[in-house]
């Protein structure tokens, strides 16, 4: 058997790996530890957020009844005579989120296929981020935009009162329009270049090829920023806070003032109401309702990822 010299150098070197590789370890073992700490942090205050909002929402509902939030058609809870039909909030949020998709889905869906299938590699590289800008802006420049920009142009044309749901729907819009496009961008990005060579080979053009092959074969990651942007549009605030109004209104007239789910929560925020009063535990059964909406939706978009999402080899 052959002994060992503690003066061997290669002895000594295999002592010192020895103790290199366990000083790595404790490093390593240390930065999970720390890493592991940051993500309970957010973890640890998305439930405690939760816990707040339902607790309060909670006491809220041991005032007023189911019935009279989801089956009573006014919302004046400031008034007099209370109402609690949360349908007014709900109808603004959707009246402005469905004219702010109508302008999203089409302007994003279209800057994401120029860019992927028709744009120059150069053209596409300036065009992207200046496209992402847009989502950097402060959503404040957007509502006073469309407040004192949008609005008086387009009472040129349309009898709209100063404060309406269709500016800020339209603001809302070019607003989500980067989340719909470069999202949509990454999905017709990531389809396998065969799939377009193959269309090709049967003799289609290069348009039936995009609607025909490469955006079935994207549909999932569509789908899914388009959720996501409906998403963005429920819990947008300061846009229609500043451009909409603050007028429950059970209405599709886009031409009249709403108020949405957001900017109530904004209004009561604001000092409208003392702590602890009712009307100061609708904003959180407000917040509660807004809170399960948009859990829903990311829901659906996560399904939506999975449930249509192609592999390719």
């Amino acid at each position: 058997m052959q002994n060992i010299n503690p003066r061997d150098d290669s002895y000594q070197s295999f002592r010192q790996s020895l103790e290199k590789n366990a000083s790595d370890d404790i490093v390593e073992k240390l930065i999970g530890i720390i890493l592991f700490a940051c993500a309970l942090v957010s973890v640890f205050t998305t439930f405690g957020i939760v816990l707040i909002i339902f607790k309060e929402a909670f006491g809220f509902f041991q005032k007023v009844s189911f019935a009279q939030f989801f089956l009573d058609t006014k919302w004046t809870p400031l008034f007099a005579e209370q109402h609690f039909g949360v349908w007014p909030l709900i109808n603004g949020t959707l009246l402005t989120t469905a004219i702010a998709m109508a302008v999203a889905i089409p302007l994003g869906l279209s800057s994401a296929i120029y860019l992927s299938e028709y744009a120059q590699p150069k053209v596409a590289a300036i065009l992207r981020p200046a496209v992402e800008l847009l989502a950097g802006i402060p959503t404040v420049v957007y509502g006073y935009f469309a407040l004192l920009f949008v609005t008086p142009l387009l009472r040129n044309v349309l009898p709209l009162e100063l404060f309406n749901a269709l500016s800020a729907g339209l603001m809302m819009g070019v607003m989500i329009t980067p989340t719909v496009g470069s999202i949509s961008l990454d999905a017709i990005q990531a389809v396998p270049r065969s799939l377009r060579e193959g269309a090709y080979a049967l003799g289609i053009t290069k348009l039936e090829s995009i609607f025909r092959v490469v955006l079935p074969a994207a549909l999932s990651g569509i789908i899914a920023s388009i959720i996501l942007g409906i998403s963005r549009a429920v819990g947008e605030t300061m846009t229609v806070v500043i451009a909409a109004g603050q007028q429950p209104k059970l209405t599709i007239n886009f031409a009249e003032s709403v108020e949405t789910m957001t900017a109530y929560m904004a209004q009561i925020s604001g000092g409208d109401s003392p702590r602890g009063s009712l009307n100061f535990q609708t904003l959180y059964a407000v917040g509660a309702l807004l809170f399960l909406i948009t859990l829903a939706l990311n829901i659906i978009s996560y399904w939506v990822a999975n449930r249509f999402k192609e592999k390719y080899d």
